[in-house]
């Protein structure tokens, strides 16, 4: 059975590339959020083995949707995406509980790599 993904982006054509790698190395993605807040939503609801989860985000940022899910689930696999240029917002990621990053744009051997390691 194919590993479950989700993925949160406020950028459309960003969501379409992510979804287009995980896909195509055979991963399921299960949904797809906008904004933080559906990005927690959604993740109560599925229930995904990881999340890719962009850090600025409308409505709750990625971080504050991090620490929402860790919340209710202290072992949720999130993976932080992020542009270039934004390292201090990834340190705080990586305290309140992300379990790694990827950055913009994405190298698919990067998401390869994040992905094994963590959902197998």
């Amino acid at each position: 059975m194919a590993k479950r993904v989700l993925i949160a982006d406020d950028a459309l054509f960003m969501r379409m590339k992510l979804k287009r790698i995980v896909e195509g190395l055979g991963y399921q993605v299960v949904g797809e959020a906008a904004n933080g807040r559906d990005a927690v939503e959604q993740y109560l609801n599925l229930r995904p083995d990881l999340v890719l989860m962009d850090i600025t985000m409308p409505d709750m940022d990625g971080i504050a949707a991090l620490k929402t899910i860790r919340t209710s689930d202290s072992t949720a696999s999130v993976v932080m995406v992020t542009a270039m240029g934004q390292e201090a917002y990834v340190m705080d990621a990586i305290r309140a509980g992300a379990k790694d990053y990827v950055i913009k744009p994405f190298e698919e051997e990067r998401v390869k790599a994040v992905l094994q390691r963590l959902v197998g």
